[in-house]
């Protein structure tokens, strides 16, 4: 399973271990069994700081194993063989274990720290889940700052019992001490928001030196954000980034073939690379907080969610958007229950069985034959009268035999049976018929919903909530610049958005230099 290629990095990456890791796993049989032995005992053997052992140690399965640092369990274990998405997941634990440095913000460490509580995570994921990791490894993180706290991974393909008894449809799917916590798409700004709503008391312990003054403060962490960042350090502006996640949006995309000079990549890919390009210069990360609140004046005052206070002379918005939802009857109350925005992610879970997707663009479209390959058959619901989608796309999806598709269609209300989606009541806009249709899981697909919600009070946007701004990436408040996809430019596309980031900070530098 393990190449000699991934061995040898594996080496290097393992060369500078402080503390030796061991990794424990459950004895007992299991058909995958001599599959996880094979795979532990490759991974350890890149090292004489990490250990494999096989014994009785309580855990969930003999498909389980957990962590000891130097003789002690540090909370965190696996049940299933992370490969896939989740093999940084294993590799970062080990690391972290062993004694490399977390890259956290001290503010987020302190909240961690400060829990009392035992907590027990479980996130069940799917090894083609590219959102779960990032889960995994901030629930990993959390246990390595707080001994109180215990996280599993659970690979849902390895147990479909344990799936079908908690009626999980869709991942990453997260219980806290045996009570759903979180399910669906879910980052690790979110995860701290909801530690912070069930125990308010941790959230007076983030308190950090504050930052000196700050020349930009860069609201967003994906392309826009990211070049708005290294335009103005390269100005030699003192400049902060604040993101809920580095990459932003693009970390969920699968492909990309058309940013101009890169023939191919993928999201995660570009977003390693900048976080790379960013980290070559003097840029103050903070990384996994949102902004709550900015007071408006000639230096800007603005609040994080980890309470820390930031003044700055000039402000970038760079947040981005989120996926829309269809607001509707049934589908909040079913997210994880067979409602998903995640086609890579939640796919699987929906083998042979019927499902919809719903919107007829590029993204719905391509949703559509991805899940082709998987699901018994896909009905695809768009609202206009004609498809939205390139040609070549739409092409694609008419000559597949397991794909529908009805046009003119008014998405009314999904309805459930026993806590899962059983159908879709959809309205023939035509004729005003209402239908019925049975089936198993929906997809929504049906564009984005810009991230401007904390700074609507303060600068115009359009009734969309997409933040207005001139020709220069000026808002209608001094100071104040906006670029990307939450903004009004047209075409929401990364080179286009890369671009508007490196105007935006320009008109920043020349707004300092005239009123500093």
């Amino acid at each position: 399973m393990l190449t000699q290629d991934i061995l040898t990095a594996l080496q290097g990456y393992t060369a500078n271990m402080q503390n030796t890791v061991t990794l424990v796993l459950q004895t007992g049989e299991h058909e995958k069994r001599a599959e996880l032995v094979e795979f532990l005992s490759a991974f350890a053997s890149v090292s004489e700081r990490i250990q494999f052992e096989q014994r009785d140690a309580g855990l969930r399965s003999p498909m389980s194993f957990k962590f000891e640092v130097d003789g002690q369990a540090n909370g965190i274990s696996f049940s299933g063989i992370p490969s896939g998405h989740e093999f940084n997941s294993l590799v970062l634990a080990v690391l972290h274990s062993s004694g490399t440095a977390l890259k956290l913000d001290e503010g987020i460490k302190n909240i961690i720290s400060a829990i009392q509580e035992p907590l027990k995570f479980e996130v069940f994921v799917s090894l083609s889940c590219h959102n779960c990791p990032d889960v995994v490894q901030a629930l990993n993180q959390f246990a390595t700052l707080n001994p109180r706290i215990e996280t599993e991974m659970i690979d849902g393909g390895v147990y479909p019992e344990l799936i079908e008894q908690r009626n999980i449809q869709g991942v990453p799917t997260v219980y806290l001490n045996g009570e759903v916590f979180a399910n669906g798409k879910i980052d690790t700004a979110q995860l701290l928001d909801k530690l912070i709503e069930k125990y308010p008391n941790i959230a007076t312990a983030s308190k950090t030196e504050q930052l000196p003054e700050q020349d930009v403060l860069v609201i967003g962490g994906g392309p826009a954000g990211v070049a708005a960042a290294i335009y103005a350090a390269r100005k030699g502006l003192k400049v902060t980034v604040v993101a809920d996640r580095l990459g932003g949006q693009v970390k969920d995309t699968m492909g990309i073939e058309n940013l101009i000079s890169v023939p191919q990549t993928t999201g995660s890919e570009l977003a390693g690379n900048l976080l790379t390009h960013m980290q070559s210069y003097d840029i103050t990360l903070k990384e996994f907080l949102r902004v709550d609140k900015i007071e408006a004046g000639q230096l800007k005052t603005v609040h994080l969610s980890s309470g820390e206070i930031i003044e700055t002379k000039t402000i970038i918005v760079a947040t981005g958007a989120k996926w829309r939802e269809l607001g509707i009857p049934g589908e909040k109350e079913n997210v994880g229950n067979g409602v998903a925005y995640c086609p890579h992610c939640d796919g699987p879970f929906f083998k042979g069985k019927d499902v919809a997707v719903i919107g007829g663009g590029n993204s719905g479209i391509e949703a559509a034959l991805d899940l082709a390959g998987i699901v018994k058959s896909v009905t695809v619901f768009e609202f206009m009268p004609d498809l939205k989608a390139d040609q070549v796309l739409i092409d694609q999806a008419v000559a597949r035999d397991n794909i529908s598709i009805i046009k003119n269609a008014a998405t009314k209300q999904i309805l459930a049976d026993d806590g899962k989606v059983a159908a879709i009541e959809y309205q023939d806009r035509a004729t005003e018929q209402v239908h019925t249709q049975d089936l198993a899981g929906v997809f929504v697909q049906i564009g984005l919903v810009p991230n401007s919600g904390f700074i609507r009070d303060l600068v115009d946007t359009t009734r969309y909530g997409e933040v207005v701004i001139n020709e220069r990436g000026e808002t209608n408040e001094a100071g104040i610049f906006a670029c990307g996809d939450v903004t009004t430019v047209p075409y929401k596309q990364i080179v286009v958005a890369m671009g508007e980031g490196a105007k935006a900070s320009l008109s920043a530098f020349d707004y300092v230099l005239k009123n500093f």
